[in-house]
C-alpha cells in the first residue's frame, strides 16, 4: 500500500506591501487636508451693563457703537452720539471706508490716552449673516505692513452684539413712509 504524501505546505506569508504603500500616501494627504479645513471662531463679549443696572455713583462707560441697518453703517461714540455715517451703495456696504475711519479713531484714542478696545455692533433684524461677519472682521483688525511683512493690526477686538436702538429703526421707517409713522 502506498502512502500518500502530503506536499509540504509552508505557511503563507502575509503580503502587506500594497497596504503600506496606501498608508504612506494616505497619511500625508489627510494631514495636509487638516490645514485647509480649519474652523474660525469669532469670540464675542457680553454687552456692557444697561443704565438700570449701573449704580448711581458710577459713571456710565463710554461705548463705541456701530449700528448696522439695511441702508447704512452708523458709528456712534459715546453711545447715541453720531460720529459718522457710511451710506450703502450699489456695491454694498463701504467697509473699507469704515476701516480707515476706525484706524484714525484708534490713533486719536491713543493720542488722548484712552484705552479703548471694545465695540458694540447693533443690528437691525433684517441684516444678513455675511454682513455681520464682515463687519466683525472689519472692526477687529486691519492689514498693516510691519518690517516688510503683512500683519493684522488690532483695532477693537472685543466685540459685543445687540439689537439696533428703536429710534434708529423709527427714523428709518419715517424716511421710508415719507415722514409719517
Amino acid at each position: 500500500m502506498r502512502r500518500r504524501r502530503r506536499p509540504n505546505t509552508e505557511d503563507a506569508e502575509l503580503d502587506i506591501t500594497s497596504f503600506m504603500n496606501l498608508m504612506i500616501v494616505l497619511v500625508p494627504v489627510l494631514l495636509l487636508s487638516l490645514v485647509f479645513s480649519q474652523v474660525r471662531i469669532l469670540n464675542l463679549q457680553l454687552p456692557v451693563l444697561s443704565e438700570a443696572e449701573l449704580a448711581e455713583d458710577q459713571e456710565e462707560p463710554k461705548v463705541l457703537e456701530l449700528v448696522i441697518t439695511n441702508d447704512s453703517l452708523t458709528l456712534n461714540y459715546p453711545a447715541g452720539i453720531l460720529l459718522k455715517t457710511f451710506e450703502k451703495t450699489e456695491q454694498g456696504y463701504n467697509f473699507s471706508a469704515l476701516s480707515v475711519y476706525l484706524q484714525d479713531l484708534k490713533l486719536t484714542f491713543q493720542q488722548q490716552a484712552i484705552d479703548k478696545n471694545d465695540i458694540v455692533i447693533l443690528l437691525e433684524p433684517a441684516v444678513d449673516y455675511q454682513t455681520i461677519v464682515t463687519a466683525m472682521d472689519t472692526v477687529r483688525s486691519f492689514k498693516a505692513v510691519v518690517a516688510a511683512n503683512l500683519v493684522d493690526a488690532e483695532l477693537f477686538p472685543m466685540i459685543s452684539l445687540g439689537d439696533a436702538p428703536e429710534e434708529a429703526l423709527n427714523n428709518r421707517a419715517a424716511e421710508v413712509n415719507g415722514g409719517a409713522l
